[in-house]
């Protein structure tokens, strides 16, 4: 059974994720100094968010997390959607995680683009081929990494701040206070995460009371992690860190440079690629898991559904998600178009999710309770979510289309089929 630190852990794990090595300079890209502004509006968001998925976890206890609570809110439909958004994220998502620690051993070892690109490819082959032979990071190493990021951020920040100069906060809104909406867009991709502890739920003493306490640590420490970090890039990295020059590629590797001096870099490149090796090692397994799910329950379609029994290996579904996330990083080198779109398509996945999570907590949750209070709260930011991600919400809808006309088809289906039985 998890212990309530325990729990804290993996919930600061979920959401600290590999974003914090590469999110502060695409936000300062965007908003330059007044990404800091947008840092503290997704701190302050995540309060309701987190407070409601840990509500839902602690009422419904159950493996399907979010998808569970759509299904039981909105119906099959809905719990659709949810699963499609989670499994076609992965393979979007990964090829950006990938990039940012290749961004860290391209600034250790040289080599630039291709270098970056080299070591995506190469961590992505191996998360493959693990999960092709039922391999999973265990939870211990898991927790490892994540204590390993978490001391690497706090030597980062208390080492580099004394070099900080309040000069680089000048000018504050370069590209107008407007870029703050796409700013906060941006770190969707880091503070995605809160919804993953629903899954854990079960695996509490007393969820009603472990799962909250596990949640409101995590919410602190992820809160002052994340603060601290942004706040040392800007005031010590300047305008380098928005103009992709000192610290753009690799901001932490610089923060450690110029605080602790020595080679550090290569230490943070490892670092980075053991952080991103178990990131998306969890991530490939969940999302192939998940589609062996959607097949088994009509979401997908059934070729899909050899590996979903639990101790088996879904290498279907694998496959598919790795191709999938090739293409992405072959577009990416193809076109030159950065991590940044990745991140944004991404986020409008994770959007839509926050968006129906927090819809079905207002339904499920117990009126005039300060859970629902709550709920209400995370679905009007998971509305403005979706107004500052924009265009970038395109794409998720697409998907959500897509998974409501695939399960209005399968129920058509089932229909026509049972209709000669009825009549005989």
């Amino acid at each position: 059974m998890l212990t309530v630190p325990q729990g804290a852990a993996l919930s600061i794990g979920a959401v600290l994720g590999t974003g914090v090595i590469a999110l502060p300079a695409l936000a300062a890209q965007t908003a330059g100094p007044a990404a800091l502004v947008a840092w503290g509006i997704l701190v302050v968001l995540s309060i309701p968010l987190a407070a409601t998925f840990a509500a839902l976890g602690a009422r419904y206890p159950d493996a399907g997390g979010v998808a569970t609570y759509a299904r039981r809110a909105f119906g099959p439909r809905a719990a659709a959607i949810v699963g499609w958004s989670f499994f076609l994220a992965v393979p979007v998502g990964a090829p950006a995680a990938a990039l940012f620690a290749g961004e860290y051993v391209a600034s250790a070892a040289g080599g630039g683009t291709a270098t970056a690109l080299g070591t995506a490819a190469v961590l992505m082959v191996i998360v493959t081929a693990g999960n092709l032979g039922g391999i999973r990071v265990s939870g211990k190493l898991q927790l490892g990494l994540a204590a390993l990021l978490i001391t690497l951020l706090v030597t980062a920040t208390v080492t580099a701040l004394p070099h900080a100069d309040l000069g680089n906060l000048r000018p504050f809104a370069p590209n107008g206070w407007w870029s703050i909406g796409p700013a906060v867009a941006v770190l969707v991709w880091g503070f995605a995460g809160w919804e993953a502890v629903t899954s854990l739920a079960a695996d509490f003493r007393t969820p009603g009371r472990d799962l909250p306490r596990a949640t409101g640590i995590a919410l602190v420490v992820v809160g002052l992690l994340y603060l601290g970090i942004a706040a040392a890039s800007t005031l010590v990295l300047g305008p380098g860190l928005a103009a992709g020059g000192r610290g753009g590629a690799a901001p932490l590797a610089e923060l450690l440079a110029i605080g602790v001096g020595g080679h550090v870099r290569t230490i943070a490149a490892a670092a980075a690629v053991l952080l991103t090796l178990g990131t998306m090692n969890a991530y490939y397994a969940g999302a192939a898991k998940l589609g062996a799910a959607l097949g088994r329950d009509g979401a997908l379609p059934a070729w899909f559904a050899r590996g979903a029994a639990a101790g088996a290996v879904p290498r279907r579904s694998l496959l598919v998600v790795a191709a999938l996330g090739a293409s992405s990083l072959v577009l990416v080198a193809a076109t030159g178009m950065g991590t940044r779109v990745l991140v944004l398509l991404t986020s409008g996945c994770f959007v839509l999710v926050y968006l129906l999570g927090s819809a079905a907590a207002v339904k499920l949750l117990p009126a005039g309770s300060g859970a629902r209070v709550g709920a209400i709260v995370a679905l009007v930011s998971s509305i403005g979510l979706v107004v500052v991600t924009g265009w970038y919400m395109i794409g998720t809808l697409v998907i959500a289309a897509g998974a409501a006309a695939y399960v209005r088809t399968k129920s058509s289906d089932r229909v026509v089929d049972s209709e000669p039985a009825r009549l005989t």
